[in-house]
């Protein structure tokens, strides 16, 4: 097996794991779980409010839902330039999480809206780690 297709399982394996997480124990602080955002359970108080946000996360869900299973079609189907391709693809749209959510949820800690507060850096360094894997496997892969 090679190094791409290695980093591509673990991330489907982690990414998995989120998403049975946000369908299933939204209400979890692990993983993607939206209950480090402080509003999850202030929405709970307005039921159409909290609806609203439900069908966001399960939203989120699906999407990465759709993004993980092209990812083993890839995986299991895909050349060797598709697979390449595909990493520098992740990196890009894994990258775009410092473009809006990240200032998002930045702020949204610093207000004390977070539990754990902090929790935005750590996020942060875990998306960076995932993006510095990536290239590190298709620098790998290419030398």
């Amino acid at each position: 097996m090679d190094i791409l297709s290695l980093v591509m399982i673990v991330f489907i394996l982690l990414e998995t794991s989120n998403i049975i997480i946000l369908y299933f124990k939204p209400d979890s602080k692990l993983g993607n779980g939206v209950a480090v955002f402080n509003g999850w359970e202030e929405s709970k108080k307005d039921k159409d409010i909290h609806e609203f946000v439900k069908y966001l996360v399960y939203w989120v869900a699906g999407t990465k839902l759709i993004f993980i299973v092209l990812l083993l079609v890839i995986l299991f189907t895909g050349s060797s330039l598709t697979k390449i391709l595909s990493v520098v693809a992740l990196i890009l749209s894994i990258g775009s999480f410092y473009w809006k959510l990240y200032p998002i949820i930045r702020g949204l800690d610093k207000k004390g809206k977070i539990t754990p507060y902090g929790y935005s850096k750590k996020l942060s360094l875990m998306i960076a780690g995932f993006m510095i894997m990536f290239s590190l496997a298709m620098i790998i892969y290419l030398i």
